[in-house]
């Protein structure tokens, strides 16, 4: 996943449009196929890495961890680390992300319209 240069023309197109823009603030921290995936797993609840993994087809492991800890720096998601042996990590939504729960089923139902029509 190439990252975009702080000195770059499109950074800074898209900070300048973050900062004006709220809606594009809100895309920015929740675009992505990997992102919207995991907030869509984690709707109904905590999961573990291992049942995260298998509810998101074909991302790899090294992915997930990527975009969690994104995910967590933007505090869209937070890690609970339990001290038990051998160790237990479990991830949520935050407060703030679970109330993207109705926009995302907004859009489930859009892309399904969207399915059918193919307009």
């Amino acid at each position: 996943m190439a990252k975009i240069k702080e000195s770059s023309t499109n950074f800074g197109n898209k900070q300048t449009l973050s900062s004006c823009c709220t809606e594009v603030y809100a895309i920015n921290l929740i675009g992505g196929q990997w992102t919207l995936a995991i907030c869509c797993a984690l709707a109904n609840g905590k999961l573990r890495f291992g049942e995260l993994k298998k509810s998101i087809p074909n991302i790899t492991e090294r992915m997930l961890t990527l975009q969690l800890r994104k995910m967590e720096a933007n505090k869209l998601v937070k890690r609970i680390v339990y001290a038990e042996v051998p160790p237990r990590v479990e991830y949520e939504l935050t407060r703030s992300a679970q109330e993207l729960t109705p926009i995302l089923n907004q859009l489930e139902a859009w892309g399904e319209r969207h399915k059918i029509i193919g307009e």
